[in-house]
């Protein structure tokens, strides 16, 4: 992860006039993720901000001008689909990514401590790649995730009050390996993490079933809330049907955990714009070798916290305005399209070049990876596109779920501290992400 996914955008023309007054591509960097990774097209800072604040200006006119009514049905929405995968796909597909693991793991413990294909396997086809995997097929790590093969026998019901903060504090831990950690693509580390990761899922499987994965399986609740936003999805009754993104999105139910996993993903994101700035890698290096990791453990904590606080303090301030209590949980979800676009954004040509380079890797092919394969109009054209439409299916979905929440009379007023949010978090993406 290298930009905050903050709650703004470019608007198209802004952008595309900065590109043509003179944004060049940056030279490829390696960073502390392990693996390599390019810091694509940065459009001027001015450009951007000026961009950014005249979408939310636009958007928040337009939408409390022309949206009075919610119109989003969540998991009652949805056109059926009659075509049904063959009986035993899922176990079979389940069955291969288990053999995927083992041959990962096998790497792990095998593989030389440089050139090994797993860093490239955990950190880029998978981490990565279940972005735009989920976002074209709905949540596929519950389709693949070999956990499920495990007997779904709970020996207790799963309480609700866990809700999703297991899944937090794994996607936390994930976060510090990757970004915290001194060495993220050791063998060793990896080693760590997953050994925890899949004690942990074996024990909630046997104690809870296959409710705790997904609750409690990081990667299932990182996969399946990207998830909502694909066309296809399940309605209330089971059945699949092809349907409005943004309905998928408003079936994302508020429970408890909710808020703070999507405050770990922009916090974590958030740190990791942070960490690649000169002032944090000087404290870093100038820190004792001890106590790089404790500075990093802070900074992380730091930037999930202050995400935290000010989504709190915005959301309590609208419910105020609109007499209405509880409104964080119900806010969540805009969040996630918003972080979904800057992480399109930034990882595109990582997944296309170093996706490339784990699997020459992996599969031991003779092959160069061309860190010129993406074309800087290629680059920048997906940028533009997946920041503004992250942007505005964040204000979309806010705005749908206010008029809901809110009483009519007070629904506008109520968003504007949801806007000096997305004012914020612009700002300070932004800045993360250009500067």
């Amino acid at each position: 992860m290298t930009a905050w996914p903050a709650a703004g955008t470019l608007a198209a023309g802004a952008a595309m006039g900065a590109l043509a007054c003179g944004g060049e591509p940056a030279a490829a960097r390696v960073l502390a993720h392990g693996v390599g990774e390019r810091a694509d097209l940065p459009i001027p800072l001015f450009y951007a901000y000026a961009g950014a604040f005249a979408a939310l200006v636009v958007s928040f006119l337009a939408l409390a001008l022309l949206w009075a009514d919610s119109r989003f049905r969540g998991d009652l929405a949805g056109r059926p689909i009659t075509l049904r995968p063959p009986s035993g796909t899922a176990r079979a597909a389940r069955v291969v990514t288990l053999l995927a693991a083992a041959y990962t793991l096998a790497w792990l413990l095998l593989g030389p401590p440089t050139e090994n294909a797993a860093p490239y396997l955990v950190y880029v086809l998978f981490w990565v790649g279940l972005v735009p995997a989920s976002l074209l097929l709905g949540p596929v790590w519950r389709v693949l995730n070999p956990f499920r093969l495990l007997p779904d026998r709970p020996r207790r019901p799963y309480p609700a009050r866990l809700g999703y903060w297991p899944a937090a504090a794994g996607l936390l831990a994930f976060t510090w390996t990757e970004l915290v950690a001194p060495e993220p693509a050791a063998p060793r580390t990896l080693l760590i993490f997953l050994t925890l990761y899949a004690a942990a899922q074996l024990t909630g499987t046997v104690v809870y079933g296959h409710a705790w994965l997904e609750r409690g399986d990081p990667f299932e609740v990182y996969s399946t809330l990207i998830g909502h936003l694909s066309p296809l999805g399940r309605r209330a009754d089971g059945g699949r049907v092809l349907r409005n993104p943004f309905d998928g999105l408003d079936a994302i139910a508020p429970s408890a955990g909710l808020v703070a996993t999507v405050c770990v993903l922009l916090g974590g994101t958030a740190y990791d714009g942070l960490s690649t700035g000169p002032a944090w890698v000087n404290a870093l290096q100038s820190a004792p070798f001890g106590g790089r990791a404790g500075l990093g453990t802070l900074g992380l904590l730091a930037a999930v916290a202050g995400v935290a606080v000010l989504y709190a303090a915005c959301l309590g301030v609208a419910g105020l305005i609109g007499g209405t209590k509880g409104l964080a949980g119900g806010f969540a979800h805009s969040l996630l399209p918003i972080a979904v676009g800057y992480l399109i954004a930034h990882y595109f040509s990582l997944l296309v070049i170093e996706g490339r380079h784990a699997l020459i890797l992996a599969l031991g092919l003779d092959a160069e990876v061309d860190q010129n394969a993406v074309a800087p109009g290629t680059i920048a054209t997906v940028q533009v596109l997946a920041i503004v439409l992250g942007h505005v299916a964040g204000v979309v979905a806010a705005h749908d779920r206010s008029v809901r929440l809110l009483p009519p009379a007070r629904a506008v007023a109520g968003q504007i501290p949801l806007f000096v949010l997305m004012i914020c978090y612009t700002t300070g993406g932004l800045t993360l992400l250009l500067a």
